[in-house]
């Protein structure tokens, strides 16, 4: 998969397409575009190909190309007339040319109904114009390399909230934007006196909601499909470093990072799982990868192109860099620490004080010998007597792709699982964690000692825990997502919100898993590394990146998607991904896991689906779950072995129906 994800996004490629660049080619072009001398190069590229410290991915697919951005965070103003919020459209798109993403905050938009005072005519809200900017990013795509990607942000307080709230109520709506809604300390405490809310615009109070309503609405679509997020507007504020400069309204597209206008920011990730060594973790390794990155982050701000004249000078500005962490869940496993654990935090908020003071302490060096940012006069770091070059060091991201080219666990999450299929671009994947792969083999997937835990084992009071004890000593914000099983009560999201709340943390995601009939990464069955006993070892290991084929059929309940893997051509094993409410979920899992086992051992296809056949025929149900499971099949051009009741000749399947060529039949 890492390979496929080089090949596809990251390597220089000829005129026809094809790759012309190895990953030590990669790391020596990005070394030598950001170095200012030959020793910085050589430790640039040092920390590059040993995956110690990755940056973010414009920076990886741009550097060494003329006139491009090599930042990925962005926050774009939009301004309550139509120039301006067509010009943010404008911006938007190259913003987004570049590789970047682009966070919004819609809450200068008047309500939908006010009276244009221009036209006289009735405005639409903020809602209708976060349309515009969605099929824009569809449109643009960002050039191919990175999936566009946006965070629409509305107050708590705005009028329209609750419009604002339901609008990813429909999956495929927006597909381009993650929504959070910004909540202030007025809101909750509002909420916890279960009191009244007024939404207010150009200081006037427009309506008076219960805040519990607008609650309970936030929570229900957060469990209902993860959206919207939240960001606590004040408590991002009261870590604001340039107050002087004005307030945060909006962050990226991740929440990591809450900028002000047109404010950028590069991000970078250490690989902690790099970081064990015999079974102790390498300080030394750590200080030293940690000040090369800070020199390779603040390097990165003035040697770049920049999309737009005013992000440049807002970035120079104050030099925001983001040091973050990966590997994090793979550190615990090597240390043997269980996530779920006060051993963990209390190791969280030690490895992060520790980065962001010897970030702190490398930004300061560099101010000695380059200046201090900009506007560092009347910021915090004034107030409190430290002169550094940046105005913030540490970030934690999500580190989706670039935590698959360093082999780790992505952020600050514990493993998903440790079997899944992942969709990135270029097709759907099968992984085996390799840390978990090598435990089996040498042991079996029976009895895995405790600190082998995945995303869906942990609670979500201990995921919000987590995201607090790295928030502690972390700068700008930390992308975390709380992972939750698909039958998760509806309460455990309220508590996680709070719970975030309570804990200091600047923002929060739940995520129910399964929630979406489409999510980027998935649960996959461990059948496959079972010991077999009478081999002396693992049964028919499957390999850890594997070809798929997505079918999606209608059913009464929904689309129901079967993700089918293939080895050397032949059906290996079989994913369903059911509706949220499905009533059949147990047993689309079951055939999936029944027909898993019997592929992996051979058995063909075509008589396991002729039972299904046999079955349907018998009872003739058109709704059923083997029948969607026979059509899937049909899909891909398999018959269980059907002949035409008409003429007796053989069925063809051909777009989920079988139809006869003899006599023109069709049974679907």
């Amino acid at each position: 998969m890492r390979e496929d994800l080089l090949k596809s996004r990251y390597f220089l490629k000829d005129g026809d397409g094809v790759p012309i660049e190895s990953w030590e080619g990669l790391c020596r072009r990005v070394a030598a575009a950001i170095a200012g001398n030959k020793d910085e190069e050589k430790e640039f590229f040092e920390v590059l190909f040993d995956c110690l410290f990755l940056p973010n991915t414009p920076t990886l697919v741009n550097a060494g190309k003329s006139k491009m951005s090599l930042s990925a965070c962005f926050v774009l103003p939009v301004g309550d007339s139509m120039e301006e919020i067509f010009w943010a459209v404008n911006e938007a798109a190259l913003v987004q040319k570049s590789g970047g993403g682009t966070g919004f905050s819609f809450s200068r938009l008047r309500p939908s109904g006010d009276i244009v005072g221009s036209t006289k005519g009735i405005a639409s809200g903020p809602c209708s114009f976060i349309r515009v900017f969605d099929v824009a990013t569809d449109v643009l795509k960002q050039g191919g390399t990175r999936r566009g990607a946006n965070m629409g942000i509305l107050g708590v307080d705005h009028p329209d909230i609750m419009e604002f709230i339901a609008l990813k109520k429909e999956e495929d709506r927006l597909s381009n934007f993650n929504l959070s809604v910004g909540i202030t300390d007025d809101f909750m405490k509002a909420l916890r006196a279960n009191g009244d809310f007024n939404l207010r615009f150009s200081g006037k109070v427009r309506k008076t909601l219960k805040a519990k309503d607008i609650w309970d609405a936030i929570i229900d679509g957060a469990y209902r499909n993860g959206e919207p997020g939240v960001i606590f507007l004040d408590v991002i504020n009261r870590a604001n470093p340039t107050p002087h400069l004005g307030e945060f309204e909006a962050t990226n597209p991740c929440g990591e990072t809450p900028l002000l206008p047109y404010e950028a920011c590069v991000l970078g990730s250490i690989n902690l799982s790099k970081m064990v060594q015999n079974g102790a973790i390498d300080w030394l390794c750590l200080e030293r990868v940690t000040r090369v990155a800070v020199k390779f982050l603040d390097n990165i701000i003035d040697i770049q192109r920049y999309p737009l004249p005013e992000i440049e000078t807002a970035h120079k500005g104050n030099r925001k860099i983001g040091l973050g962490v990966m590997g994090w869940g793979d550190m615990l496993i090597k240390l043997g620490i269980p996530y779920n654990s006060e051993e963990a935090l209390l190791l969280a908020e030690r490895i992060m004080d520790f980065m962001t003071e010897t970030s702190v302490n490398e930004s300061s060096k560099l101010a000695e010998l380059k200046g201090v940012f900009p506007h560092w006069e009347g910021s915090l770091w004034q107030r409190n007597g430290f002169r550094v070059r940046n105005a913030t060091t540490t970030t934690i991201a999500p580190t989706g792709s670039i935590s698959i080219i360093a082999g780790c666990s992505s952020g600050i999450e514990p493993n998903f699982d440790f079997v899944t299929v992942q969709t990135r671009p270029g097709g759907e994947y099968k992984v085996v964690h390799p840390l978990y792969e090598e435990w089996v083999s040498r042991n079996g997937d029976k009895n895995l000692p405790p600190y082998f835990l995945t995303a869906k084992e942990v609670s979500p009071e201990w995921h919000i825990k987590m995201q607090a004890a790295f928030q502690k000593h972390t700068h700008n914000a930390v992308s975390k997502t709380v992972n939750i099983e698909n039958g998760s009560s509806r309460e455990n999201v309220e508590r996680a919100f709070l719970l975030a709340y309570e804990l200091g943390c600047k923002g929060v995601t739940v995520y129910r898993d399964g929630s979406r009939s489409e999510q980027v990464i998935s649960s996959a069955s461990s059948e496959s590394l079972r010991p077999d006993p009478a081999k002396g070892g693992t049964k028919d290991i499957v390999p850890s990146v594997l070809e798929a084929k997505r079918v999606c059929v209608e059913t009464p309940e929904g689309k129901v998607y079967f993700n089918i893997s293939f080895l050397d051509g032949k059906p290996k094993e079989i994913f369903i991904t059911t509706p949220a409410d499905s009533k059949h979920a147990e047993v689309y899992e079951s055939f999936a896991r029944v027909f898993s086992v019997a592929l992996r051992n051979n058995v063909p296809l075509p008589k396991l689906t002729s039972q299904l056949e046999k079955a349907n025929t018998k009872y003739g149900s058109v709704v059923s779950v083997p029948y969607a499971l026979v059509r899937a099949f049909r899909f891909l051009g398999v018959n269980g072995g059907v002949k035409c009741p008409d003429c007796g000749k053989e069925l063809i399947p051909e777009e989920g129906c079988l139809k006869c060529h003899s006599c023109g039949f069709t049974k679907c």
